[in-house]
């Protein structure tokens, strides 16, 4: 008996040993490996298209760095043959982030923009690349083979054949020089009209018909509005006359492009960036009887953000 308890006495010393050894040696955990995503991968997040989105029926994008256009809110994107550096090349590059307002054309029948190419010396070569058919074909017309670093562009179409396209470039402090080329041909060739012979910088421009142009000029520190128009095709340049009340002298300083309004043309006159008169808010409009070479005041309207 005595040895049987002792027996027992020793299978329990042993269970309580092993006891304290597994507690303080617990078992190794087995190792879960983490998952990791495609985008986690720095490789991948370099290389991996961003999908493209639109709230528009008609759009471009820049995602990717390529600019490619939709005519169906996005469900396709057609590339356009430009490099998207080229459309922000010249002295003035934009944000990059959008195309530089008035560089191009985007409607259900013309997808155009315009664009410097090359840095030589000599200048860049003027370029509009266009679409007439939604992207299932480009051509790229040459409007001018050399021309300063451009700051100022705009190109528009009035109809299926007559456009315009105005630049400006070798700016020195507040000079430069300033150019307009037309197409009678829907963009296919362009033909330099005479020059304005002004030198300030251009603020803005634009033709409403095919005789009708107009430049304003000033963009710096301007005191009143300075506009040119033409009645010829860009034959020849005058100076319009702007009738500025007293009350707002120095206040609507910078001419932006007539429109028609009726049988009339209005045009509206912005106080610049320093403008401070309610705000910054409101511009004078002008009506002209005389096909833009006068114009009278007519009334303030608020300025559209």
């Amino acid at each position: 008996m005595k040895y049987f308890i002792l027996g027992i006495s020793c299978v329990v010393m042993a269970g309580q040993i092993a006891g304290l050894i597994f507690y303080q040696f617990p078992a190794k955990q087995e190792e879960v490996p983490i998952s990791r995503s495609v985008s986690d991968s720095p490789e991948t997040a370099v290389t991996e298209e961003q999908p493209l989105y639109s709230k528009d029926m008609i759009d471009y994008s820049l995602q990717n760095d390529q600019l490619k256009v939709t005519y169906d809110h996005g469900e396709s994107w057609i590339p356009v043959p430009v490099e998207k550096e080229s459309l922000f090349g010249g002295e003035y590059n934009g944000n990059q982030q959008e195309l530089i307002d008035n560089s191009y054309v985007l409607t259900e029948k013309r997808a155009a923009f315009l664009y410097p190419v090359g840095e030589s010396p000599e200048g860049q070569k003027i370029k509009v690349t266009y679409s007439l058919d939604q992207g299932r074909s480009w051509e790229t017309a040459i409007v001018a083979e050399q021309y300063p670093p451009i700051r100022f562009r705009k190109v528009a179409f009035l109809n299926d054949q007559f456009g315009y396209v105005i630049i400006s470039g070798d700016r020195t402090m507040s000079q430069e020089t300033s150019s307009v080329f037309l197409t009678n041909d829907g963009g296919k060739s362009w033909r330099e009209v005479n020059s304005s012979n002004v030198t300030r910088l251009i603020a803005d421009g634009g033709f409403i018909d095919e005789q009708t142009g107009f430049l304003s000029f000033g963009i710096l520190n301007p005191e009143h509005p300075e506009l040119h128009v033409t009645q010829d095709g860009g034959e020849t340049w005058t100076k319009a006359e702007i009738h500025i009340p007293e009350q707002f002298e120095k206040i609507f300083v910078i001419a932006e492009t007539p429109f028609k309004e009726g049988s009339t043309l209005a045009m509206l006159v912005n106080q610049g960036p320093s403008g401070d008169y309610k705000g910054g808010k409101v511009k004078g409009k002008f009506l002209s009887d005389d096909n833009g070479k006068t114009w009278e005041f007519s009334t303030e309207v608020q300025a559209i953000e």
